[in-house]
């Protein structure tokens, strides 16, 4: 058994993305002392470690907002209370002991009463393309990826896109301007995205300012020296070929649902998600779960759902805790810890 580390707390929360961090703030505003562990080296979640320039259009009182400064604004209100941060650390297993649950991770194990899963989709494991020439491309330097974290990557560079997507359509609008070169290519006519953003694509393409070819898939991708020279494109109805030269290859396939590790803690489970009811409570008592990990009749995985369910969560397991603790807290503007004046 590993080392215990620190002191047992009141909740800790697995995840450390925005919904794990309204949790968080939530703890806090319910006077539990709460840890964050999380995986990533930093916290933010997908928003910093998959789309950090990618504007956000969906979340409540925020017309837009790009992800990074959303994960910044979620990590201000969530550390407010000062809950402890356990960053690099993958929990491993969850076992009960003496009426509490102790989480071990390769940074030692902690102790909680309770838990709240906000894993998101778990691990990120991304759709890669199945063709020549990937392999050797990815690489840290490489041409190939399977995200864009910063557009000035592809400054004046030929980036050819693959994919249908929210993901690989916004890129198209998003490296217009910053790149010398941007196509997209897709298997088949129809996209994924939003209706707006493909509409807003297209106008783009029928302006010259991207190029969009359907249906079309990745044959080879040449280089030399680790670099990406060209890619073979082609025609899925026809067969034909196409050589593209090309500076970079992005991806963007979506990702495999992999829970990891939690998929062997006891959970009953559904489609790679953690199944909850009503009030965020998993098969397992003093566990709950939050965001886009878990599942219930009616789900919607938004972010903006996904507060409401930190919300419903932390609420419950402080009930959980305390028998004779409220569930609903009442209003923010109401609460005393806030200090505010009439």
């Amino acid at each position: 058994m590993s080392d215990t580390q620190g002191e047992i707390t009141d909740v800790t929360i697995i995840g450390g993305g925005p919904v794990g961090l309204f949790a968080a703030f939530y703890a806090g505003l319910r006077g539990v002392g709460c840890r964050i562990v999380d995986a990533l080296p930093q916290l933010g979640g997908q928003l910093m470690a998959l789309y950090p320039e990618k504007y956000i259009f969906d979340v409540g009182g925020l017309p837009k907002i790009l992800a990074k400064d959303l994960a910044k604004n979620m990590i201000e209100q969530g550390m407010q209370f000062g809950p402890e941060v356990v960053l690099g650390a993958e929990v491993q297993r969850m076992e009960r002991e003496d009426g509490h649950i102790r989480l071990v991770t390769p940074k030692g194990d902690y102790l909680t009463r309770t838990v709240v899963i906000t894993a998101g989709k778990g691990a990120l494991n991304p759709r890669v393309l199945e063709c020549p020439g990937w392999d050797e491309h990815f690489t840290d330097d490489g041409g190939v990826h399977t995200h864009v974290r910063q557009p000035e990557d592809f400054r004046d560079k030929r980036v050819l896109l693959v994919g249908g997507g929210d993901s690989a359509v916004d890129w198209v609008l998003g490296l217009k301007g910053v790149a010398r070169e941007v196509t997209l290519i897709h298997r088949r006519p129809e996209f994924r995205a939003h209706r707006a953003s493909v509409e807003q694509m297209r106008a783009a393409a029928e302006a010259g300012e991207v190029a969009v070819k359907t249906p079309y898939e990745v044959r080879e991708i040449r280089g030399q020296g680790g670099c990406v020279a060209k890619a073979v494109i082609y025609h899925n109805e026809t067969n034909e070929d196409e050589e593209m030269e090309v500076d970079a290859v992005v991806a963007l396939l979506g990702f495999k649902p992999d829970l990891g590790p939690i998929g062997n803690w006891g959970l009953e489970l559904e489609k790679s998600t953690i199944k909850v009811s009503q009030l965020m409570e998993t098969n397992l008592p003093g566990v709950y779960g939050a965001g886009d990990v878990v599942h219930y009749p009616g789900k919607l995985e938004l972010i903006a759902t996904g507060y409401g369910e930190a919300a419903i969560a932390v609420n419950n397991a402080v009930h959980y805790l305390n028998p004779k603790a409220r569930v609903n807290p009442g209003h923010s503007t109401n609460l005393k810890i806030f200090k505010q004046d009439d």
